[in-house]
């Protein structure tokens, strides 16, 4: 293990893992391209099982040798300190994500806003989710529980929203009293280094507090699932990733929080407002360019509607403008990489074979954007909900369209999948919109609107969209309780 002076905005050094308070490198290099233009941002070092070996020890020996867990004032303060840092450098963080991910800067911007909100949030549950209850119902007794952190946190996080849904286990983790190990993909390498860097500035924040390296394979995360200096395991990304991670946890007993797979339906009653619903419906599709657990890949549109709708969303999807992140008239940047621009390729082609295509996106292979990984948005429309289109989330630019008949017809179609994490209704019938969301399996619910997300509520996938939940009571799946029995002075 190779430790470097490092500072990615100097000199364009390779960025590297922060480990134990340091930066480390093993040797191995590789290069991040920004999927806008093929174009190569810069280097970075290539970890894996050593990396995570080092920075679960280094988790391990602060929780367990420090006061780190048992000071819920310097976790206030750092973690607030840290929602400072990173609001401070929230444009030039944006910037490189927008680069390196694809997103458009708008959506970059506000992600890495979010993700200081979220902090503060996590500070202040620091100081709130420490006390426990106390009862003496039997007499010279005297019950009490406490609640404590589980110890070392490992987070594997993906790459389509890595800061946010990095901070939002992070801040959870450290407000309970963990350490944490967060695993970082190498699709975000440089923007992964940038957050590491705002971490490292908190001058509150002990040395090994937090540990981030970067890998392109499974070493370091099959790591921190297998290792049992390891003690709770956060997980955001695909459904059957997230049930081995589960199996390999339930092995041990250690507990997994689990956001994976969606494929969000949008359900389109005959009275919903459509000047709001289909433009809606759009933003469903092109947000963070189709690559988002919660994107609007499922349109369920009542029969006497259907038609205009089709016709409306034909035109809409036809005209969105594609371009570059950083081009602030761009309605659709790229995807991550040309892998997936094959993967969505290959995908829309298999289901034109049973679907009737409404509009045929794909790949953007000549004119000023074909060096980028540019897919053009897609729509589809099908009668049969049991087809891979519906069954299997796509993660790209693609919706398919089912057209419902009545009321039990669309909620029948819009549970015929696997997956459980968020839904939309569209209807001015108030009672409906209830009686319809309380239907749907899922644990995010939306009407008349789509994507709107609060720190406020918690997050929570149903059915094999996950287990556990975040937002304020997400300290909580980085706690246990502890109770305490005392025998009073003067009882038997």
């Amino acid at each position: 293990m190779i430790e470097q002076n490092h500072d990615l905005g100097a000199g364009g050094e390779t960025a590297l893992h922060w480990i134990a308070g340091s930066w480390l490198g093993s040797g191995s290099v590789d290069e991040s391209v920004n999927p806008s233009n093929g174009q190569v941002l810069g280097t970075f070092d290539v970890g894996g099982l050593e990396q995570a070996k080092l920075a679960v020890a280094a988790a391990r020996d602060v929780f367990d040798n420090t006061d780190w867990a048992m000071t819920p004032e310097v976790r206030s303060r750092a973690l607030t300190e840290m929602a400072d840092r990173l609001e401070a450098r929230k444009h030039e963080v944006a910037l490189m994500l927008a680069r390196e991910n694809g997103k458009r800067l708008v959506e970059t911007t506000w992600e890495v806003g979010s993700a200081a909100t979220m902090l503060r949030h996590s500070a202040a549950s620091a100081l709130v989710h420490t006390n426990g209850r106390a009862t003496s119902s039997t007499p010279g007794m005297l019950i009490d529980s406490q609640p404590v952190a589980r110890g070392v946190a490992g987070i594997i996080t993906p790459w389509n929203s890595p800061v946010y849904l990095t901070i939002r286990a992070v801040g959870p983790a450290l407000a309970a009293g963990c350490t944490v190990v967060v695993k970082m993909p190498v699709q975000t390498a440089l923007t992964n280094n940038l957050l590491a860097q705002v971490l490292a500035e908190s001058s509150t924040l002990p040395a090994g507090a937090v540990n981030i390296f970067t890998e392109p394979h499974r070493g370091g995360a099959v790591h921190l699932v297998e290792s049992t200096d390891v003690d709770v395991i956060s997980y955001t990304g695909s459904t059957n990733v997230g049930r081995a991670i589960a199996a390999s946890c339930a092995a041990a007993l250690k507990p997994a929080l689990l956001e994976l797979g969606g494929k969000t339906p949008l359900v389109v009653f005959e009275d919903a407002g459509l000047a709001v619903a289909v433009p809606t419906i759009l933003t469903a599709l092109t947000l963070m360019n189709g690559q988002f657990c919660c994107t609007g890949s499922r349109i369920l549109v009542h029969r006497d509607v259907a038609d205009e709708v089709r016709d409306r969303l034909r035109d809409a999807i036809g005209a969105v403008r594609l371009g570059p992140a950083e081009e602030p008239t761009s309605e659709l940047g790229p995807v991550v990489d040309q892998a997936s621009v094959e993967r969505l390729e290959k995908i829309v082609a298999d289901a034109t074979t049973y679907a009737d295509v409404i509009v045929r996106g794909g790949p953007v292979t000549d004119g000023p954007l074909e060096g980028g990984a540019f897919f053009r948005p897609t729509l589809l429309e099908v009668d049969d909900s049991d087809v891979p289109i519906v069954q299997e989330e796509v993660f790209g630019p693609v919706q398919v369209m089912e057209v419902f008949e009545d009321e039990a017809d669309a909620i029948r179609r819009a549970n015929a999948t696997e997956f459980g994490l968020a839904a939309a209704v569209f209807t001015q019938d108030r009672a409906r919109a209830r009686r319809v969301g309380h239907a749907i399996q899922a644990g995010g619910m939306w009407l008349n609107t789509w994507g709107r997300l609060t720190d406020e509520f918690e997050t929570t996938g149903w059915k094999q969209s996950g287990l556990g939940m975040v937002g304020p009571h997400g300290v909580e799946a980085f706690q246990k309780i502890k109770v305490y029995a005392e025998g009073l002075a003067g009882h038997a």
